[in-house]
């Protein structure tokens, strides 16, 4: 289970969404009162699905994560990474990396990686 801290109010769960300005952790509404979203998470986490986001960083590891815009910055992932405009900076990735807008850094990568406009670059 992931301690997360959205905008300094710290929660627990495995499984986090974020869509249409709402916040869900493991099905529970948490949405905060601002406008901008800003998530650290310390430890992992089973799912990570989010629309938009002003920053977000995961500590630990993560099963997959779907981002609409906003980068992403995490440990190994499981799963896939997924994201439509924002850069991907991970360790291993257990399956693809996609993004259409932004560079990817990632360690081994099982799958493929892709990227309409940024570089590559794995190490």
């Amino acid at each position: 289970m992931a301690t997360l801290n959205i905008n300094g109010k710290i929660f627990k769960g495995n499984n986090v969404s974020i869509c249409n300005g709402r916040v869900e952790i493991d099905g529970v509404d948490v949405t905060p009162e601002q406008k901008q979203i800003t998530i650290s998470v310390e430890g992992n986490v089973d799912r990570l699905e989010i629309d938009t986001c002003n920053k977000l960083n995961i500590a630990g590891s993560c099963g997959t994560v779907k981002s609409g815009s906003g980068d992403v910055k995490c440990g190994d992932v499981t799963g896939g990474v997924q994201t439509g405009s924002g850069d991907v900076q991970c360790q291993d990735v257990h399956g693809n990396v996609t993004t259409s807008s932004g560079d990817v850094s990632a360690g081994m990568v099982s799958g493929n990686v892709r990227t309409s406009s940024g570089d590559i670059q794995h190490y």
